[in-house]
């Protein structure tokens, strides 16, 4: 994991929820973010990631039910 997503993760509190989710998930984020050429677009992914942790229920803008947070209302 880079460094600054380590660091962004546990800033913001959120390394139990982003290693709470599936292997594939976990790899899929960090592929993603990695994949950005320009700093501000993986500046904007990492923060679509954590916004996602932070949220549960939700992954890569799509509903996921088994990541929803205990007394979370359904958008």
């Amino acid at each position: 994991m880079p460094g600054f997503v380590k660091e962004a993760l546990e800033e913001r509190g959120l390394m139990a929820d982003y290693s709470a989710r599936p292997a594939y998930q976990q790899n899929d984020y960090l592929g993603w973010i990695n994949s950005a050429k320009l700093k501000e677009t993986k500046e904007k992914r990492l923060h679509q990631m954590l916004d996602e942790l932070e949220e549960g229920g939700v992954y890569m803008n799509m509903v996921h039910l088994p990541s929803r947070k205990k007394g979370a209302k359904s958008k």
